[in-house]
């Protein structure tokens, strides 16, 4: 379910970026929305990782 969850949250973010960039360092213009696919790939093989057995 968190990684339903985290999914969704990031894709959104993802959406917003390419509509008005955040401004944050490294995420200045719209190009750099695939920053943003890697933190997703990243927190979704740290989610699975960490989940409880």
């Amino acid at each position: 379910m968190a990684i339903k969850i985290l999914l969704i949250l990031v894709l959104v973010a993802m959406v917003l970026h390419l509509i008005k960039p955040f401004g944050l360092p490294g995420l200045t213009r719209r190009a750099d929305v695939w920053k943003i696919a890697l933190i997703l790939i990243f927190a979704m093989m740290m989610a699975l990782v960490l989940r409880p057995a």
